[in-house]
């Protein structure tokens, strides 16, 4: 035989190894798989990735571990994916488990492969997505399974802020695994396949007695409505995966580059006539405030995240001239728009994402102020609320409120106030700007004149008329200088557009420290 014979034949050699390797165990597992309604990791990588773009790294690695039958299976890649393509031509890194394999478990190899593509993806300045299908781990290799979780949630919480890190959600997460996605930017679930917990359902039971399926423990709806885990939730795989996609197309690849720009089929001075009859002038009566910001994005698409959780505020993203904007709005038809505990945890969290990856923050309020209630206090209010103003006076990237009715008490401080650092405040010519609301204010300042007289009712009513004469018209703040202009609400989009235009070299340092101590 010829060298270059035997060249071919290696090559011949090298091609079937890795033709075995994409092909996975058998016909069998993959039937398997997609009988449970899941797609397999190759499958779920094709979908992510632009179409030919995806370089896998380390297809032939396979594991060294011995006991328990281990030495007699070792399939190739160990049961995880790991590699980088594209999304819309821009880099992506990407780990997918292979349920097919060890069930997805993490070993000691699978576990360094996941450990050198996100240091591949911190150094290369590129978002990681994992495509999480994984029953924990490997229980066969003991404690080395284990600490190649903690080698995970290290680089997690090292790639914090510095490049985007997407977890979606595709079979099962249980036990300590379940911390890595609490530790990255974003999670996706899939409906009636994807679980989460730490401790399931027969663990449950044998300590509290509780009767519980797994999707009732930690499905994607239970993460979506009630924990907040999960920021989105979709019925199958191929539209989660797709909206992933869009949300990449909508974040920087790293801390160190803007967000990038789509070229608006949407006019920059497109006048917003429309919002004088979504927004009621009469504080007490709810719209939605999804509308307005459909009226003022562009194409009015945006993106909502955590729209099922905490909705007495809404945190989004969208475009604006093709500018990528984060915008955290009050949603008046829901509790009416009021701060609780979830609520100022939301959009805290949303605030610190945006001014991670400079994304400018657009707040608009029209908030009647905190929740009151026993629970609320009790469960920690204060901390978080505090929560919210700490991450609002952290953040440097471009940040405009606008005022459209109420905006009362330490809410309104809250929320984006000019006195806690926002670049820019507007105000709608039906704001009301005040420690709080009119009747509330005349029942306390007024209460003596009240009681004493005649008719306390038409005291009252007269007293509270005084009161939002004097202290809440619209002008109020600003003649003040509290508020930089009243602007005709069907302007709105084109004095945003030019005000973060104008701010778009804004530069801001934090003092010289370590890191701060926010609230928890």
């Amino acid at each position: 035989m010829t060298s270059h014979q035997e060249t071919r034949g290696r090559v011949a050699q090298l091609r079937a190894l890795r033709e075995q390797a994409e092909r996975g165990p058998s016909d069998r597992a993959t039937e398997a798989q997609h009988a449970k309604g899941k797609l397999t990791a190759r499958e779920r990588i094709a979908l992510l990735l632009d179409e030919g773009s995806f370089r896998e790294v380390e297809q032939l690695r396979r594991h060294r571990a011995s006991g328990f039958g281990l030495e007699a299976k070792r399939p190739y890649t160990d049961g995880v994916v790991t590699g980088w393509g594209t999304v819309e031509g821009r880099t992506v890194f990407v780990y997918a488990h292979d349920f097919r394999i060890f069930g997805g478990a993490l070993g000691e190899a699978h576990a360094t492969k996941i450990h050198k593509i996100m240091d591949m993806a911190i150094s290369a300045g590129a978002p990681l997505v994992s495509l999480n299908d994984g029953a924990g781990a490997r229980i066969q290799e003991g404690v080395s399974a284990l600490a190649g979780y903690g080698g995970i949630f290290q680089r997690n919480t090292r790639a914090s802020g510095v490049i985007p890190q997407i977890s979606v959600m595709l079979g099962p997460c249980a036990g300590g695994a379940a911390y890595s996605p609490a530790l990255t930017d974003f999670v996706f679930m899939v409906r009636e396949t994807s679980q989460m917990f730490i401790t399931g359902p027969d663990v449950v039971k044998a300590v509290t007695g509780e009767e519980i399926t797994q999707n009732g423990l930690g499905g994607a709806d239970v993460h979506a409505e009630t924990s907040g885990v999960a920021h989105f939730a979709y019925d199958d795989e191929e539209t989660c995966i797709a909206e992933v996609r869009y949300l990449l197309s909508m974040l920087p690849s790293n801390n160190r580059e803007l967000p990038p720009r789509s070229e608006p089929a949407d006019g920059p001075d497109r006048r917003c006539d429309t919002l004088l009859d979504i927004v009621p002038i009469d504080g007490g009566r709810p719209y939605d405030m999804r509308e307005v910001i459909a009226e003022l994005v562009d194409e009015g698409d945006h993106m909502e995240v955590h729209e099922r959780w905490a909705t007495s505020v809404i945190t989004t993203l969208a475009r604006l001239d093709g500018q990528v904007v984060g915008i955290v709005a009050s949603q008046p038809r829901s509790f009416a728009g009021v701060l609780d505990i979830h609520s100022s945890e939301k959009a805290a969290r949303f605030v610190q994402m945006c001014d991670a990856f400079n994304i400018p923050i657009v707040t608009l309020v029209d908030v009647p102020g905190f929740l009151p209630g026993v629970d609320q206090e009790h469960g920690g209010i204060i901390r978080h609320g505090a929560k919210l103003l700490y991450a609002y006076c952290n953040a440097t990237v471009p940040r405009i409120s606008l005022i459209l009715r109420k905006a009362y008490g330490g809410a309104y401080i809250v929320m984006d106030s000019q006195s806690i650092g926002a670049d820019l405040t507007y105000a709608w010519p039906t704001n009301e700007i005040a420690v709080m609301g009119a009747e509330g204010a005349a029942n306390v300042i007024f209460r003596r004149q009240i009681a004493d007289a005649d008719d306390p009712e038409a005291m009252r009513t007269r007293m509270v008329k005084e009161y939002k004469a004097e202290l809440m018209h619209p002008y109020y703040a600003a003649e003040r200088g509290l508020v930089d202009d009243v602007i005709d609400p069907a302007d709105t989009r084109e004095v945003l557009i030019r005000s973060l235009a104008m701010l778009r070299t804004k530069h801001a340092d934090l003092p010289s420290r370590k890191h701060g101590n926010p609230p928890q």
